[in-house]
């Protein structure tokens, strides 16, 4: 692994240590050369997946999309960072076990919606809401019906 500080080749992994619930391994480094220690994380090559987008546009899949539709759904409510990483990592390993290289975004948005519906009602109304292009006043208070019985 070439040192970030003076180019050198020559380094020595000081530390390993498992990261990101042991989907990568961290490891610590010095250079021969100039001493100083670095950082890196070696994680496992995924296969690319397309999502193929309701104007049949296509789009390489990104985890960050999927959590950010989470935290604008979850937002000023009860629900942690943790949880809102954790139903990424849901939907992400629901998508990559279907061991297709193309899926709809109108799978990946099920599989949020049924994430937020186990966390919390208000986000699920919100992400449906938008997801699923409420437009009538009375679409969107059927859907809080559902959850007023």
């Amino acid at each position: 692994m070439m040192c970030p500080y003076c180019g050198n080749i020559e380094t020595s992994v000081t530390d390993s240590r498992l990261a990101d619930d042991g989907r990568s391994i961290r490891r610590r480094r010095e250079c021969s050369k100039c001493g100083k220690r670095f950082t890196t994380y070696e994680r496992t090559e995924l296969e690319r997946i397309t999502v193929i987008k309701k104007n049949n546009t296509r789009e390489p899949f990104d985890r960050n999309k999927i959590l950010t539709g989470i935290m604008k759904a979850c937002e000023k409510r009860p629900v942690t960072r943790e949880q809102m990483d954790q139903m990424a990592d849901r939907v992400e390993r629901a998508i990559r076990f279907k061991g297709r290289r193309e899926i709809s975004s109108r799978e990946i948005g099920n599989l949020v919606m049924k994430e937020l519906l186990k966390v919390d009602n208000i986000a699920y109304i919100r992400f449906s809401s938008i997801y699923k292009e409420v437009e009538k006043p009375s679409e969107f208070m059927d859907m809080i019906k559902r959850f007023s019985k």
